[in-house]
């Protein structure tokens, strides 16, 4: 059941309660609907240098247990995450979304992606390669990039901010349900045209996984960036915006 209940507008940022949760949300702009999520300890702050830089209907939500939204009170699972995020873009009338998450958001997107009904697909995020559309063969011209941007100087306040040593007892056990959920099966239902990008000095997630990642999405495109991190992203935000960009102009 959705609680369609707004208990607060502040501006562009509204909360509604939601399977049980509080979940706080922005929306601004205009055009085509594109939602965004950020990763695990983060809020939207994360996702907003993004979201800033695009054109359309922009939401980005704090994930349940993290910014302004409330921890659910049982132990949810990635598809749990998946299907309030569905009801709250339900109660928002949008059906067809452009995703792009990172991280946690990645794993929640293209879990939303093997479901339900998407636009296009971006995630920073488990053989037989299908051949790509000429739109993502297109997009191979990213792979050469300049020297690593250094990270915007906010992003370093929020990252890590509620790693698992600091989490709460439940968001300790959604992290271990997070983390031990293998989604490749499901990846492989993804039929939207789909973006990836990874660092190559990603610790938290090894390239290698990015590799696998494109090879199981039917219509992926693989951008790989040398020396960055877990939060490529940021690091070369410019250049992550400029392919972005084109992917959705394309």
């Amino acid at each position: 059941m959705i609680y369609d209940i707004i208990i607060y507008s502040d501006g562009d940022k509204m909360i509604k309660h939601i399977n049980d949760v509080d979940i706080n949300y922005i929306e601004y702009g205009e055009g085509e609907d594109i939602v965004l999520l950020h990763g695990w300890g983060q809020n939207i702050e994360m996702m907003k240098p993004v979201g800033d830089k695009l054109n359309g209907h922009k939401i980005i939500i704090d994930l349940p247990g993290y910014g302004n939204s409330t921890e659910p009170k049982t132990v949810w699972t990635v598809y749990d995450y998946v299907e309030c995020i569905k009801k709250l873009l339900d109660s928002l009338k949008i059906d067809n979304p452009i995703l792009i998450g990172h991280s946690f958001g990645g794993k929640i997107s293209l879990a939303y992606a093997s479901k339900y009904k998407v636009n296009l697909f971006a995630s920073p995020f488990k053989k037989g390669v299908e051949k790509l559309s000429m739109k993502t063969k297109i997009l191979k011209f990213a792979k050469k990039v300049p020297v690593v941007n250094k990270l915007e100087g906010f992003a370093k306040k929020h990252i890590g901010s509620t790693d698992y040593k600091n989490a709460s007892e439940m968001m300790r056990k959604i992290l271990v349900e997070t983390v031990n959920l293998d989604i490749r099966e499901d990846v492989k239902k993804i039929k939207c045209p789909s973006l990836i990008f990874w660092g190559t000095n990603d610790e938290a997630v090894p390239v290698e996984d990015a590799k696998e990642l494109e090879s199981l999405i039917k219509d992926a495109g693989l951008i790989i960036y040398e020396g960055c991190t877990h939060y490529a992203y940021l690091e070369m935000l410019p250049q992550v915006m400029k392919v972005i960009r084109v992917f959705l102009e394309s």
